[in-house]
């Protein structure tokens, strides 16, 4: 079970916001990078960074805060925002990006995630935002009709290293996470699932420590860890112990 601390970037700062609304943003640190070096200085083994300006614009807008990031940290980076052909795909990895976290996309041209996927194994994710089970795209201002499991069983056995499966309505909401739609999404495809928005306390890491939770490959945390409600040291502690 993965913790994976997360940095959002609106106009090179370190924000949050409320169920995907960029009028509902809070910046919690205008120096990203100083807040990537926290992060890996507590322990954390991932890094999960979102271009949200990139998600909106359809290509990369965030990119030198990326890469400084991404030059000032060892642990591997997970990053979506904006990522929509394969060029953009080759320049992540080629900067040092471990995996790509592809949304929109995964939605208008599955044929070209799965070619990333298959030129690059391992290192592409689908990243599934949804609003009561409905997929959202496009930075969650446009809903389709296509149910979240559905879009997540396009992409069985295509190479895709992880699916990302955001609850829009809980993000930013300090709810908790909506673990019994992720649980269930993680039951009906192989793929591993990281699980996304609501991340509230040190309850959220005990549920995603239970047995039920074991599909899981992770959690993603924002909002808790920047206004002090989730504890790194303990919570990271808590994973440790669980593992051993």
């Amino acid at each position: 079970m993965i913790l994976f601390p997360a940095i959002d970037l609106k106009n090179g700062e370190a924000v949050r916001l409320e169920r995907g609304d960029m009028a509902r943003a809070t910046v919690f640190n205008r120096d990203p990078v100083a807040q990537a070096r926290t992060f890996e200085s507590l322990g954390f083994e991932w890094l999960h960074l979102v271009d949200l300006d990139g998600a909106f614009a359809g290509k990369p807008v965030n990119a030198r805060v990326v890469a400084a990031i991404r030059k000032a940290i060892k642990i591997p980076v997970q990053l979506g925002g904006g990522i929509r052909n394969i060029e953009t795909v080759e320049r992540w990895l080629a900067q040092g990006v471990t995996r790509i976290v592809i949304g929109t996309a995964a939605v208008r041209d599955p044929d070209f995630v799965k070619a990333a996927a298959r030129k690059f194994p391992g290192k592409i994710a689908v990243g599934i935002d949804a609003r009561a089970g409905k997929v959202a795209i496009s930075g969650w201002a446009e809903e389709t009709q296509l149910e979240a499991v559905e879009l997540a069983r396009m992409f069985e056995d295509k190479g895709i290293a992880a699916i990302v499966y955001t609850d829009v309505e809980r993000d930013g909401m300090m709810q908790g996470l909506n673990l019994d739609a992720t649980i269930a999404l993680a039951e009906n495809v192989s793929i591993p699932v990281i699980a996304s928005g609501g991340f509230a306390s040190i309850d959220d890491v005990r549920a995603l420590l239970q047995p039920r939770a074991r599909k899981l490959e992770g959690a993603i945390a924002g909002r808790a860890l920047y206004d002090g409600r989730l504890d790194a040291k303990e919570a990271l502690a808590l994973m440790r112990e669980a593992r051993a």
